[in-house]
C-alpha cells in the first residue's frame, strides 16, 4: 500500500511540528467508515443523511500510522469543534493527503466537502414518487395533451 510522509515545521504551532506518516487504507475499511456514518432510505437506497466531517476524520485517523509523540492527533481532536481541535488548514492538509492516497476523486472530494442537499451525485428518480394507478396516469396524460393542444392553439 502507498504511503506519504508529511514533515511539518512550526507553521501550525510547535505542538504540531514533526513527522506524520499516512498510508493507503483498504477498500473494505473505507466502505465500512462510509456505511457507519451514512443513513440510507430503506426502499430507494438513496442517502438520507451522512456525517461527512466524521467520515473524513475517521478516514484520516485510519490512514495516520505515525505521528510526533509530543502531541498525538486523536480522532477526538480531529472531530473537536473547540479550540483544542485541529487547525482548519492542518485538517485540510491531512484531508488532501488522505484523499490522494486513497484515490478519492475530485467529485467525491467535492461531495464530501459540501452539504448533502446542495450536491448529491445521486439524481432523484422520477419513479421514486408514490406509484399512481394506471387509470390515474392515463387521465393525467389526457389532461396534459389537452393543455398542450390548448397552449399551442392560443399561440
Amino acid at each position: 500500500m502507498r504511503k506519504e510522509v508529511l514533515e511539518l515545521n512550526n507553521r501550525f504551532g510547535e505542538k504540531y511540528a514533526g513527522s506524520y506518516v499516512f498510508t493507503e487504507i483498504s477498500w473494505a475499511k473505507r466502505s465500512r467508515i462510509i456505511q457507519k456514518y451514512t443513513k440510507y432510505h430503506p426502499v430507494s437506497g438513496q442517502i438520507e443523511k451522512a456525517d461527512y466531517v466524521t467520515i473524513q476524520a475517521e478516514t484520516i485517523w485510519a490512514s495516520l500510522k505515525q505521528q510526533p509523540s509530543h502531541e498525538p492527533i486523536s480522532l477526538k481532536k480531529l472531530l473537536s469543534e473547540c479550540e483544542d481541535g485541529v487547525p482548519i488548514e492542518l485538517g485540510e492538509l491531512f484531508s488532501q493527503i488522505v484523499n490522494r492516497l486513497n484515490s478519492v476523486s475530485l467529485d467525491e472530494t467535492r461531495f464530501l466537502s459540501e452539504p448533502y442537499e446542495d450536491k448529491s451525485p445521486i439524481q432523484q428518480s422520477q419513479s421514486s414518487a408514490c406509484a399512481k394507478s394506471s387509470v390515474g396516469h392515463q387521465n393525467n396524460s389526457q389532461n396534459n395533451q389537452q393543455k398542450q393542444s390548448s397552449n399551442s392553439s392560443s399561440s
